[in-house]
């Protein structure tokens, strides 16, 4: 699994012209794209989110602007984020066709498509460098937080993907350590696992986007477990067993892992300049997400429509679906970047809510902490059902303010530890806000405290 290409290094991408040593591109991502750019970016979103490694280097050079005709897409973090995905791509490293050379003492690549796609990983080191080199940290951590959402929705694939990237083990983007594009991104003459020094050459940036410990790593791959694969379960054993500290971090790790949320309820979707918005083309993952989707329906479309007027898509709150025009359903389809066809499909009732969620609207955050509760429109997920109760607490809501007492009246394992007297807290300030079940509960709280402490 470890072995990589030779210490000679790759000789068909180092003679003559360099655009000719970049591997030839599959027809689905270089179609026809005269006069339809924005057609062509959302093809390409959606191979680059279903792990197309052309497809994500096609998107890191698009929204860096390399073609002229590009240059009203340039987005150094969206960039970024697609360049540091390519890398993270096994299809990018994986030999398709190696052996030992005698007398060498190294494997090297023997087809062109090896070689070329070493040529495409170097340029992509190159780019993810510069760009990464003139942000700021804060930008700096916008691309790793989408990096982490992305995989995140790739289920087990995803996770292991991220456990290799905070693995030392491993190379900077989690191909083999002895990859000659891996040792030429630490820098000559570094060791793995020892820290970076200043001076060395290499690509420092592109290295350090995601820091290197054992504790990420063990809970990306704790997390690839719990999606059910085995393969995960068996690697999880593997890195216990890798080195005599890392069986220690076990227990923490369990408890992070039932707290973790990804950075995003789903891709950002901002809509640059270009007018070309960005797109979240994560599907779901297997019966679970499908069945917990056509659920959407037991929803009161009430909130569907609330959320809409929120982000003022509708003057009114729409009380059912007929009730919405076809320009309006095509105004939130233009806002999450979804085809405009004028139908309202479950992902879209979904997203609303989410896009009023992660805006603001504090109805909307409650809603969503309900609906992750219960399994409805999203699987049942109790730590985002509690981030978004949070959410909505902060500003203010008597409901989420009782929905918090209840977590901590009743412990709900790794997510909110058992807390009486934090449960208290909540239930009063939400009957103070009026919440009417708070002020008929709160008495047998504060009888079932006393009880606890009189003991």
């Amino acid at each position: 699994m470890l072995s990589g290409f030779g210490d000679r290094g790759l000789r068909f991408w180092s003679r003559g012209d360099p655009a000719s040593a970049a591997c030839p591109r599959p027809a689905s991502v270089t179609g026809a794209e005269f006069n339809d750019q924005e057609a062509g970016i959302r093809r390409l979103r959606r191979l680059a989110f279903r792990g197309d490694f052309f497809a994500q280097l096609e998107l890191g050079g698009r929204y860096a602007a390399v073609r002229a005709t590009d240059r009203n897409l340039e987005d150094p973090i969206e960039s970024s984020v697609w360049y540091a995905m390519a890398l993270a791509n096994t299809e990018g490293f994986a030999p398709i066709n190696s052996a030992r050379r005698a007398g060498l003492g190294s494997w090297r690549p023997l087809s062109g498509y090896d070689d070329c796609r070493a040529f495409e990983r170097r340029v992509a080191y190159q780019r993810l460098d510069a760009q990464l080199s003139r942000m700021t940290r804060d930008e700096q951590e916008e691309v790793r937080d989408r990096v982490i959402y992305v995989l995140s929705t790739q289920d087990a694939d995803g996770y292991r993907t991220l456990a290799r990237l905070h693995d030392e083990l491993y190379g900077p983007f989690g191909e083999p350590i002895d990859n000659r594009e891996a040792r030429a991104a630490w820098g000559q003459g570094h060791r793995p696992g020892e820290p970076l020094r200043v001076g060395r050459t290499g690509r420092h940036a592109a290295v350090n986007l995601f820091p290197r410990n054992d504790v990420d790593a063990y809970l990306y791959n704790y997390l690839a477990v719990q999606t059910g694969d085995v393969g995960a379960y068996v690697l999880l054993r593997d890195f216990e067993a890798s080195t005599p500290a890392r069986s220690r971090y076990g227990a923490f790790v369990e408890a992070k892992a039932r707290q973790w949320v990804p950075p995003y309820e789903f891709y950002p979707n901002e809509a640059p300049r270009s007018g070309v918005p960005h797109s979240d083309e994560s599907r779901s993952r297997g019966d679970a997400y499908d069945y917990a989707l056509t659920r959407i329906t037991e929803l009161p479309f009430v909130h569907v429509g609330r959320a809409l007027r929120y982000l003022g898509v509708t003057d009114t709150v729409a009380s059912a679906p007929n009730a919405l025009s076809k320009r309006q359903v095509e105004t939130l389809e233009a806002m999450l970047g979804h085809p405009m066809e004028g139908r309202l499909s479950y992902q879209e009732r979904l997203r609303a809510i989410q896009l009023a969620a992660v805006n603001g609207s504090s109805e909307a955050q409650l809603v969503l902490a309900v609906m992750y509760a219960e399994g409805v429109g999203v699987p049942a997920d109790y730590a985002r059902s509690f981030h978004w109760f949070q959410q909505a607490d902060r500003q203010g809501s008597p409901e989420a303010k009782f929905a918090m007492s209840s977590y901590f009246a009743l412990g709900v394992a790794g997510v909110a530890d058992q807390d009486k007297a934090e449960a208290v807290v909540y239930r009063i300030e939400s009957a103070l806000s009026g919440f009417t079940p708070s002020a008929s509960r709160l008495q047998a709280v504060l009888a079932q405290v006393s009880r606890a402490q009189s003991r």
